[in-house]
């Protein structure tokens, strides 16, 4: 396995940004002529230029963000309502390690992060890679970089994801979830560019392949100060790492539980 990363990320970590922001889709065509020469001077190729002169407002993207609501569930109903149960979803996280129990294997062996916890995070972001997301990536990071509520934060994401489609880790028309999460575990473009792994060895990170997108995750988490051979019940260092990954407290506690099924 190695490392596929863009060192030039680091420099967008606060870009000055000179495009003008908005809130409906009427000043996007403007933002996205602004935008181009940012991404230019950023890096962004080509190919990443043309996805961005291609993408379009996504009014589902804008619906998804003023309608969050955060995770207020208390554990068992979270359970319940995304899991089934633990024992039903660790049975599919089973079925899912027997499919290549040596993959996982080499991923614990090369990051230190149980299989229990690659697959709990694969199953509950995407269903195990059923349900990715509808709409294009870089229409909906686009458009949370355009949009005035959180384009600080979105804008070195967008950038990414256009250097991803320079670098073929992103299809210009590639679709994912409402804020441009990408792959099997939904990477921000930006932490897909800086964690991705090309585990399968053909030159570029690939999210939507689960081989580079688990191995990601895996890297992401190591990174992030992951302990190998360490507890990951709430209370422990590793448990705080799964903060990294969602905020959501319910979240990490079903995560570290349905982990412990497959120990």
């Amino acid at each position: 396995m190695r490392f596929v990363l863009a060192a030039a990320f680091t420099a967008l970590a606060a870009p000055a940004i000179a495009a003008p922001c908005g809130n409906d889709a009427s000043g996007f065509g403007a933002w996205k002529q602004a935008f181009a020469q940012e991404a230019s001077a950023a890096g962004v190729g080509s190919a990443g230029l043309q996805a961005l002169a291609n993408a379009q407002y996504s009014t589902s993207t804008i619906r998804a963000d003023r309608n969050q609501t955060g995770v207020r569930y208390e554990l068992n109903e979270f359970i319940r309502i995304r899991l089934g149960s633990l024992d039903s979803f660790a049975n599919q996280m089973r079925r899912e390690q027997n499919k290549n129990p040596n993959f996982y294997a080499s991923l614990e062996s090369a990051y230190g992060v149980p299989a229990g916890i690659l697959l709990a995070i694969h199953g509950m972001e995407t269903g195990f890679g059923r349900t990715m997301g509808s709409t294009p990536v870089v229409d909906s990071i686009t458009t949370v970089a355009y949009d005035c509520r959180r384009s600080a934060f979105f804008t070195p994401h967008a950038i990414a994801a256009l250097m991803l489609v320079d670098q073929g880790g992103l299809g210009a028309n590639q679709q994912g979830a409402a804020h441009g999460e990408m792959g099997h575990t939904q990477f921000l473009p930006g932490n897909a560019l800086r964690y991705g792994v090309d585990a399968d060895g053909n030159g570029r990170v690939d999210l939507y392949s689960v081989t580079d997108s688990l191995a990601s995750t895996a890297n992401f988490l190591r990174q992030k100060g992951w302990q190998p051979g360490a507890s990951f019940q709430e209370g422990s260092a590793n448990f705080r790492v799964l903060n990294e990954w969602n905020a959501a407290t319910v979240y990490q506690q079903a995560i570290a539980l349905s982990a412990a099924r497959l120990q």
